[in-house]
């Protein structure tokens, strides 16, 4: 049954990569435009000190854009940096797109030496990338665990963000796997859990 599961997945990653690798980049624009609005008019975002991302590569919902809108807005921000040998993911607050450097896997990663790490984040929105989410807020991952392990233990919100054509009715997820608080895509934004 696990293997079967897995395989699902890796055919379902396969299916949605080819989706945005196919994407027009026009459309891709627009659709990135949408979805920054969406996040910046939700009162989670508004009331936020702190803002949580991950750092797009060319097939992700473009998040420089909403980095650079945060800082506009008087927002601090935070980005992932993964740890290969613990499977752990820690967030550190950047000030500017020179904090970046390739880490692991080749993403953008901040600077260890020169960005402060983000303890525990108290008031953070975090935005969370993947392949596909469900209606009810599970997400497709890459299948490394980075975010399902930090989720664990994250107090603050979790936004989903996704393109319209890759949500799913249904994704396989396991006891351990968080839903996200909100759910964002280009078409609609969805609460997942009604006590926001």
């Amino acid at each position: 049954m696990r293997k079967n599961m897995k395989e699902f997945k890796i055919h379902l990653r396969k299916k949605y990569r080819s989706l945005r690798e196919n994407m027009d980049l026009k459309i891709k624009k627009i659709w990135d435009s949408k979805i920054l609005k969406k996040i910046t008019i939700l009162n989670k975002y508004k009331t936020c000190k702190i803002l949580l991302t991950y750092i797009s590569k060319d097939i992700e919902v473009d998040t420089i854009e909403i980095i650079k809108r945060a800082w506009q807005d008087g927002k601090k921000v935070a980005v992932p940096a993964c740890d290969k040998e613990t499977l752990k993911m820690s967030f550190y607050e950047i000030n500017s797109l020179e904090d970046l450097e390739k880490g692991t896997f080749g993403l953008l990663e901040p600077k260890k030496g020169i960005c402060k790490k983000v303890e525990e984040p108290e008031d953070a929105v975090c935005i969370i990338p993947g392949f596909s989410f469900d209606q009810e807020g599970f997400r497709l991952g890459y299948g490394y665990g980075y975010y399902d392990r930090f989720l664990q233990n994250f107090k603050g919100t979790k936004i989903g963000i996704c393109y319209n054509n890759c949500i799913s009715a249904k994704l396989p997820h396991g006891r351990f796997d968080c839903s996200v608080d909100i759910l964002i895509t280009n078409a609609f934004i969805k609460e997942i859990h009604s006590d926001l």
